[in-house]
């Protein structure tokens, strides 16, 4: 420990270091809190829509078994080969309705990731109020005084 650490003070090296650190820890802290929060909602949207693609999938199974069952039923008007075509039809239906009304469900329960919206907004606040430090003449600072610029 120095004597300026005993005392307190830091140099300006020591205090850049810091900033930086903490800034880059926050920065990496900011972006695992989205990731969690963002991979649940990504496999709830992933079961959502495999569910509407199964649906979709079975409807379009549904499509010609209803179709034969049609033409077999106008075809008998009798209770026999179309009516097990309809059931079979029906019963696609029914199942597609069924996933379609999953989907729904795990769809709704897709929220914003308010964590990470509300600590980036926190940490927007505090930049905003952080006020840079004032800007010391060259005529006023003897270290500065004795630094040469280039004119490039």
């Amino acid at each position: 420990m120095s004597a300026a650490d005993a005392d307190g003070e830091r140099s300006l090296g020591q205090l850049v270091a810091t900033a930086t650190a903490e800034m880059s820890a926050l920065v990496h802290d900011e972006i695992a809190l989205a990731k969690a929060e963002l991979r649940q909602d990504a496999k709830r949207a992933g079961i959502g829509s495999a569910a509407f693609i199964v649906a979709g999938a079975l409807a379009l199974f549904a499509l010609p078994v209803l179709s034969f069952a049609a033409a077999y039923g106008i075809h008998n008007l009798g209770l026999g080969l179309a009516w097990s075509f309809l059931i079979v039809g029906g019963a696609f239906l029914a199942l597609a309705g069924l996933l379609v009304l999953l989907a729904l469900a795990k769809l709704k329960k897709i929220k914003k990731p308010e964590k990470s919206i509300n600590s980036a907004k926190q940490t927007a606040a505090v930049l905003q109020k952080a006020k840079p430090h004032p800007r010391v003449d060259a005529a006023d600072h003897p270290v500065l005084e004795s630094v040469t610029r280039s004119s490039v």
